[in-house]
């Protein structure tokens, strides 16, 4: 099937005149063949210059012959000659007949007029050859790759430009032409540079893959060409605090949808004008999708936070669960950064014990990301032997979806709890014994006063599901109770000034107050237990 036919050459020999590259033609003459933009640019432009000889004696028959379909629209369909990946199932690749050269304005020396160079400079294999050398110095375990770029604003100026100077000719031909055929260049890129990075990195594109390389482009003429919109549409463009300028990509877009085709006309050349430089490769860059690790902790000490403790830029204890655990993690994972969850939180003086409070960490753009059980053991057993103020079990790797079942049913878990209680009146084995058959329990507590200042006022009902008492003195006895998650259990023994209701100190009609406190277990099946 041919690529080109005669309706394109006016749009052809427009764009080539206007300093179009090769490939930028056959994305506006929406040739959708990803092989053929894959050969050397110097042929294309052969090629493109003996078409344009050529077209009128052949009839209306190009000689740029593919053996897919040349619409973006029928291409998204895949034939079946050409599978996902543009390769024939033949493996044979469409050969461009030879042909002799014509003079044109466009040249491989000259910077694109549309595409700033990047379908020219930078499908080269020196550049490829770059950013795999960025990717494996960055040392990252990967088994495939998915592709990004980031273009600059104004090449969505000169893509409407450059259409806007292909409709007025076509338009003037009588000849039809459909926009949202025309091929993207960003699609356009990945189907040149796609096999030869994963023929460089040996490992296949895989638009799922988790592992991402990304090149940022950037072109110093930007501002300069995107001014005239932020005359023309000043509230498409407003300064942000991390943007060095207003005319991110997002913005540019916006004000080409609002802005009316004479004003552009107006103030922008179509086709639009060769540019003065080529883009730069501002940035290469790699990242790994997170990985999730998830166990559960027993906190041993009465002097550890969760979290750290920094309040007003300071800190107020040494160390944390979350730092303890994250250390080790950290640096086997090799990650940027991590994010720490768990299922509920205990205070500063709270001890969990049983099996433990589950948690789970996410950790940010690892480099390695393949762990064994063993291994896994391994770490697990090296966080236990840095600190006697914790330790942790069933630790795994798990998906960020399994994550959401520590979550799940968050209000109607129940948690056990064992607390030291003093009293200010003697008491009595009798007087304590009637809490042991109290069952179901409602309360009603207002957000406890020590916490206020971090949450919002309210009135929550919670229930305490059983209790049993062990008496220990006149003054003291301990409680063990089993509640629904998100009970404040110490406001439950003293009241908080009558905040929580009923509480011990109303049921026993004396002062109470809670000297200890335990998490003796939370009841999440979750995450799975591992043998030892």
């Amino acid at each position: 099937m041919s690529a080109l036919a005669e309706e394109d050459r006016p749009l052809a020999e427009l764009l080539l005149a206007a300093g179009t590259c090769p490939r930028c033609v056959l994305r506006f003459c929406c040739v959708g063949s990803q092989l053929l933009y894959r050969h050397p640019a110097q042929d294309l432009l052969k090629h493109l210059q003996e078409f344009l000889k050529t077209s009128q004696e052949k009839e209306g028959t190009g000689c740029l012959d593919v053996a897919d379909p040349p619409c973006k629209r029928i291409r998204l369909e895949h034939s079946r000659e050409e599978g996902a990946d543009g390769v024939t199932h033949n493996g044979a690749v469409p050969q461009l007949p030879s042909a002799g050269s014509a003079a044109t304005e466009s040249s491989p020396g000259k910077v694109c007029n549309v595409c700033l160079g990047i379908l020219q400079e930078f499908c080269e294999a020196d550049f490829v050859k770059k950013v795999c050398q960025k990717v494996n110095s960055a040392d990252y375990q990967f088994t495939s790759f998915v592709f990004s770029v980031s273009l600059p604003p104004q090449l969505s100026v000169r893509e409407r430009a450059a259409w806007l100077g292909v409709k007025q000719q076509m338009r003037n031909l009588g000849l039809p032409l459909a926009k949202d055929d025309i091929v993207q260049l960003k699609e356009a890129y990945k189907w040149i540079i796609h096999p030869q990075l994963s023929e460089e990195l040996g490992v296949p594109a895989d638009g799922k893959s988790l592992f991402e390389v990304s090149v940022v482009f950037a072109h110093p003429e930007t501002d300069e060409e995107c001014h005239f919109l932020a005359t023309a549409c000043p509230d498409c463009f407003k300064p942000a605090k991390n943007k060095q300028s207003v005319f991110t990509r997002m913005a540019v877009i916006k004000a080409l949808e609002r802005i009316k085709e004479e004003d552009f006309l107006k103030h922008f050349p179509c086709p639009p004008s060769p540019p003065k430089k080529l883009c730069d490769a501002l940035e290469i860059q790699c990242n790994n999708g997170a990985v999730f690790v998830a166990g559960r902790y027993n906190k041993y000490s009465r002097n550890l936070p969760q979290t750290p403790w920094i309040i007003d830029g300071e800190r107020k204890l040494e160390s944390s669960v979350e730092e303890l655990i994250s250390e080790h993690l950290m640096a086997e994972f090799k990650a940027d950064s991590f994010n720490f969850s768990s299922s509920g939180r205990e205070d500063v003086d709270v001890r969990t014990l049983g099996n433990g409070r589950p948690f789970a960490m996410e950790l940010l753009n690892p480099r390695r990301i393949r762990f064994s059980a063993e291994e896994m053991k391994r770490l697990q057993q090296a966080i236990n032997d840095s600190s006697d103020k914790i330790q942790v079990r069933d630790l795994q790797l798990v998906t960020r979806e399994a994550i959401g079942r520590m979550k799940e049913g968050e209000e109607e878990k129940t948690k056990t709890y064992s607390a030291l209680i003093w009293t200010d009146r003697a008491i009595q084995r009798e007087d304590i014994a009637f809490l042991d058959d109290i069952k179901e329990l409602r309360l009603e507590q207002k957000t406890p006063l020590r916490v206020l200042h971090r949450r919002p006022l309210a009135v929550r009902c919670r229930l305490i599901h059983s209790m049993s008492c062990e008496y220990l003195d006149e003054h003291h006895f301990r409680l063990r109770l089993r509640s629904q998650a998100g009970t404040y259990i110490k406001e439950f023994v003293h009241g908080d000034f009558g905040r929580t209701k009923p509480n011990i100190g109303s049921l026993l009609n004396r002062t109470a107050d809670i000297l200890e406190l335990d998490v003796e277990s939370v009841d999440v099946d979750w995450p799975p237990t591992l043998a030892d």
